[in-house]
């Protein structure tokens, strides 16, 4: 610390205590009124990449098929069979209530969708209006056939045993939020490529905001819906086992742990951080002073949050923790070197003590948070937005943390005064084993750290990041038990939608198919205008039930995918992915085509496609046409869900494999078939998770290197400092390859954590020992002292964090859970690290000048 940044920075702190920590606690409660404001964001826009053109093209979907949100309750009776008389008018009641609720458009259930085959119908009958389950004299029997059998029913509204259905709500289209990110998206592309005036900005910035509040709005309407279904299903519950599902479901659920588990951590590291001081202290001042720190400066960084909107995701909600704990590690090393000072400067005044903790320790710890800093900036290139967010709040909040740090705890001991009774003693501690080991087995270290090396790499090749969504919650909570229901009985879970444009050729089939149409509906519809159809059937062609067009004159032009060859190569698709074991439900036009050949005897023509098509009531085609075709743009879509619960789910290789199909086998143009929906957002996030890693670490390791060059002047010290640290990231990453874990947005954060908090050892560590060694150029001698002192703090820190992380094992959320554990894991090897490899380093390479070599400038060059 510069004399003149030092002289102002003793009048504002310690020369005025109490006034510098008035100002800081002012700051803290302004910051405090902000906290009403605070808000958690798990909305699936908060998971995705950033500027992700797939999720461009999933929200144009929506706008031109409809919300694809929904939310899914699935009912077993508790007696008897589901078709049974008392349990149909159960499920009808759950059925009523539910359509009454706001904000769900509509119901779909085994009670609303038309029967085929109960009895069977003719193809005629589609113009009419249809009988349902509950319409009077319906065979239930055949009914459950139909719904069993049925292609179009079959895996959708009944389970395999009979004995489960789901009943689909669908919920309004907010075309509110689809207007608003659209435009936001386009300013921030546009920002991003060419930058934006003045005037641009300003919209960006209200947009944004407009955004922010819509969306807002729209979570507590989903919110107060959530617990509507829910209350009205726990009505129901005395005579069924429900289970709710869905993304605004899990929204809400997820919002939920992560609250839960910030107040959880919140007092369970309070508790921890109360006892981890006492037990290391033994004095109350040394408890107070670094529970105010660390509180002031999480109150200052969340309240920042609240004021600028800034929200929590998945991912950042562990800065709560992440803060508390490298603050309380600003604290420790403040204490330490004050308690070591105190007790060999018997005659030395609390001011002079105080001011030579502050200029010993200033420069280590700012070293110590820019490399930490450098860690976290590096997350900032994964392209991952929760990941990036989680970067820049934890790099700023460490700033915060160190600032904080260098005012309360030094103006609290100006104001606690000098303590007579500390007691410091450079032997009797544990780090002292750590420093007998590496002078009597340093051979043995190096041993154990090359095949660790070695074991940590086999452990990265093996490294994967699929994972199953249904696996980051507890099998006890609602998500888990209604997710498992869902995809094992109705069909799976994650939706994937193939969208195929009309081929160029189709153009003439096209207007073969509409001409005909057209010359055929001119002429009269007597029964003798089909008799180049004979096969078909007089009956169907009768008067009283024949095809009969809706609106001759504005009936809609033919679309190829209503024709033979369109349908033809649908049908070839559709029976290859549902021939896949890893998907579940599929859903198409094929189905309403199989179902009119099975109906009419034999394979429809074009002609017979075309007048079908006109001859569908409106309830017919709402619910088996429009979600898969737009006649407009000829263009179709098939939906289909995969199984979360299936282990041979690959979610990359399955893409594949369906492009690959449909453009080698069906010849489709490749710029004719899209893939878009959850899956493929998914998939997208996970994929960048190796190429995320890499670059993450590949950024640490240049920033920090960097940092080491400018700190030590030496490429020598720099690698030997960072050698310890990313043997302890390898070490995590190996772990997780060795143990089957997978990447996800979580566990990737972990490297960059291990590393940043890693280096902060290597620099006090480095520091001290190069100030010890300039003593009497004693090398030994210079470690063992560096272990008493420097490596006490280290030891008492590298606790604490690995103790403090530990706690969120008590999580609801599963990566969570593992995010806690693989740093303790990561923290515990980068200590033993510091306390035996690191220390070896320096021995064998003897960076600091040759033994008994002493130097006045090296003892005052920290």
């Amino acid at each position: 610390m510069s004399a003149k940044f030092f002289q102002i920075y003793a009048r504002c702190v310690l020369h005025r205590p109490l006034l510098s920590l008035i100002a800081l606690f002012a700051v803290t409660a302004s910051m405090a009124v902000g906290l009403q404001h605070f808000k958690i964001d798990a909305s699936a826009d908060s998971l995705t990449l950033e500027n992700d053109e797939d999720l461009n093209y999933y929200r144009e979907l929506v706008g031109r098929y409809g919300s694809s949100n929904y939310l899914v309750i699935t009912y077993t009776p508790r007696e008897g069979d589901l078709f049974d008389d008392h349990n149909l008018q159960h499920l009808k009641a759950l059925r009523d209530r539910l359509i009454a609720v706001k904000g769900v458009t509509g119901v779909l259930s085994l009670l609303d969708v038309p029967l085929l085959y109960s009895p069977k119908i003719t193809v005629a009958d589609f113009s009419g209006e249809l009988r349902q389950l509950l319409s009077p004299n319906v065979d239930r029997q055949l009914a459950k056939t139909e719904f069993l059998t049925s292609p179009i029913y079959k895996d959708t509204l009944l389970s395999a045993d009979g004995q489960t259905t789901g009943i689909m709500l669908d919920l309004e289209l907010d075309e509110t939020f689809l207007r608003l990110v659209k435009e936001r998206d386009a300013l921030r592309l546009k920002r991003d490529r060419d930058g934006l005036d003045d005037d641009q900005s300003t919209q960006l910035q209200r947009v944004s905001k407009e955004f922010l509040d819509h969306r807002t709005e729209q979570t507590a309407k989903s919110r107060q819906m959530i617990v509507e279904v829910r209350s009205i299903t726990a009505e129901f519950r005395d005579r069924g086992t429900l289970y709710l599902g869905g993304p605004d479901m899990i929204t809400a659920d997820m919002v939920d742990y992560l609250k839960g588990d910030l107040i959880l951590f919140g007092n369970g590291i309070l508790l921890f951080i109360v006892a981890t001081l006492a037990v290391i202290f033994r004095r109350l001042q040394w408890v107070v002073l670094p529970l105010v720190t660390c509180f002031t400066s999480l109150t200052i960084m969340l309240g920042w949050f609240s004021w600028i909107d800034w929200r929590l995701t998945v991912i950042s909600s562990n800065f709560v923790s992440l803060l508390l704990i490298i603050t309380l590690a600003l604290t420790i090393h403040l204490i330490v070197r004050y308690r070591e000072l105190s007790s060999r400067q018997t005659d030395a005044s609390q001011l002079q003590l105080v001011s030579e903790t502050v200029i010993s320790m200033s420069k280590p710890c700012l070293y110590t948070v820019l490399t930490t800093a450098v860690a976290f900036i590096s997350l900032v290139v994964s392209n991952i937005r929760p990941v990036i967010d989680f970067g820049w709040m934890m790099t700023l909040g460490i700033m915060v943390a160190l600032a904080v740090t260098f005012t309360v705890i030094p103006a609290g001991m100006m104001l606690i005064g000098r303590r007579s009774d500390i007691s410091f003693s450079d032997s009797v501690s544990i780090t002292h084993v750590f420093a007998r080991f590496t002078e009597r087995h340093g051979g043995l270290v190096i041993a154990i750290s090359l095949l660790i090396g070695v074991a940590s790499g086999i452990g990265i090749l093996r490294l994967e990041v699929e994972n199953r969504f249904i696996d980051y919650f507890h099998s006890d909570t609602e998500i888990y038990r209604g997710m498992e229901t869902i995809d094992t009985a109705l069909g799976g879970t994650t939706p994937l939608d193939i969208v195929i444009q009309a081929p160029s050729q189709a153009a003439t089939v096209v207007d073969r198919i509409s001409a005909e149409t057209e010359q055929t509906t001119n002429e009269s519809a007597s029964a003798d205008g089909f008799d180049e159809y004979d096969d078909y059937g007089d009956d169907d062609y009768a008067d009283d039930g024949g095809f009969d067009s809706n609106d001759d004159s504005e009936s809609p032009p033919q679309s190829y995918w209503m024709s033979t060859a369109g349908l033809e190569d649908l049908s070839k698709l559709q029976a290859f992915l549902e021939a896949q074991p890893e998907i579940g439900k599929v859903s198409s036009l094929v189905q309403i085509y199989q179902v009119a050949n099975d109906l009419s005897g034999h394979q429809l023509n074009d002609f017979e496609l075309a007048f079908l098509r006109q001859s569908l009531s409106p309830e017919i085609y709402r619910q088996l046409v429009a979600p898969y075709l737009i006649e407009e743009l000829d263009e179709t879509r098939i939906q289909l869900r995969t199984k979360e619960t299936s282990g041979d789910l690959q979610r990359s290789e399955l893409l594949e494999k369906i492009r690959l199909y449909a453009t080698d086998e069906l010849a489709i143009a490749d710029q004719d078939i899209r893939l878009g929906g959850l899956l493929v957002l998914y998939n997208n996030m996970l994929q960048s998770l190796y190429q995320s890693q890499i670059v993450t670490l590949g950024a640490v390791f240049v920033g920090i290197m960097a940092m080491f060059l400018v700190l030590f002047r030496s490429l020598t010290i720099s690698l030997i400092a960072v050698i310890p640290n990313f043997l302890a990231a390898a070490v995590v990453l190996g772990g997780m390859g060795i143990m089957g874990i997978p990447l996800d947005m979580m566990t990737i954060t972990i490297a960059a954590i291990t590393v940043g908090i890693g280096v902060d050892h290597a620099i006090h560590y480095l520091t001290r020992f190069r100030r010890e060694v300039a003593v009497d150029g004693d090398y030994i001698a210079a470690m063992y002292r560096s272990h008493a002192s420097i490596g006490r703090a280290l030891f008492y820190t590298a606790s604490t964090i690995i103790v403090g992380f530990s706690i969120l094992a008590l999580s609801n959320f599963i990566p969570s859970i593992y995010f806690g554990l693989l740093t303790g894991l990561a923290m515990t090897a980068a200590l033993l690290g510091s306390m035996t490899l690191l220390p070896k380093l320096i021995l064998i390479t003897q960076p600091f000048g040759p033994p008994g070599i002493h130097s006045a400038h090296d003892s005052k060059a920290f």
